[in-house]
């Protein structure tokens, strides 16, 4: 970064100079939408469309108790725990500008994501081991992501979509699916990702390719671990 450049400063610098209003407003909705807090479980259902017979062992109501658990603790427990944040004077924003105002909130989802894991990890049978792939990969990446963000501003938007492409990796692997169509979906979904946080001129590009690798390297070194 150059002298003279903070971190805040560079960040409102856009991709694309005096770009429409109608291009930021997508690049908005498309952060929005793919919100690295609403991945886990998104991922979670994209994995029981793209495999079911998978989650053969489990009821109706266990796969809902399973999704509603994974939403509790992916969604709800962060979200309000942010929400909290803004008034106690934790963060000065709910956009978290700078790398150290993301330290709490990351703290606490790193809690979170670590209970939802180990819950599921020592559940017997019937929960599929890609599930349990998902989420120790999840947690594992929000600790990537914590330390990384002591020394840059990593995305977390596209640490979350290489979380997702890093799954689909996993299920090729695994040849539970055919994973050609979703890949391609998947490969275009994190690409208007990434390019989104580069027009909002949120990050610079190295922080939204570094989040591409630690997503997918996460994935990948769980499902790994889980079956040595």
């Amino acid at each position: 970064m150059k002298e003279g450049v903070t971190e805040q400063n560079f960040q409102s610098q856009p991709l694309v100079p005096n770009q429409s209003p109608a291009l930021r407003g997508m690049a908005h909705v498309v952060s929005f939408v793919f919100h690295p807090v609403f991945m886990p479980v998104v991922m979670a259902m994209l994995i029981y469309q793209l495999s079911p017979a998978g989650f053969a062992g489990m009821s109706a109501k266990q796969l809902g108790l399973a999704f509603v658990s994974i939403a509790v603790s992916t969604v709800f427990f962060p979200l309000f725990s942010i929400l909290l944040m803004k008034p106690l004077g934790f963060i000065s924003s709910y956009k978290m500008p700078t790398a150290r105002e993301r330290t709490i909130p990351l703290m606490a989802t790193m809690i979170f994501y670590f209970w939802i894991s180990h819950v599921f990890n020592n559940m017997a049978g019937a929960v599929p081991q890609v599930l349990k792939v998902l989420l120790l990969g999840n947690f594992w990446g929000i600790i990537v992501v914590f330390i990384v963000n002591i020394f840059t501003r990593v995305s977390m938007h596209t640490s979350a979509a290489g979380g997702m492409l890093g799954i689909l990796f996993v299920l090729l692997i695994t040849g539970s699916a055919n994973m050609i169509l979703p890949l391609f979906i998947a490969l275009f979904v994190s690409g208007l990702v990434g390019t989104s946080r580069l027009l909002l001129g949120a990050h610079q590009r190295g922080d939204v390719w570094l989040g591409y690798i630690v997503g997918i390297v996460v994935q990948i070194a769980a499902y790994i671990y889980v079956n040595i």
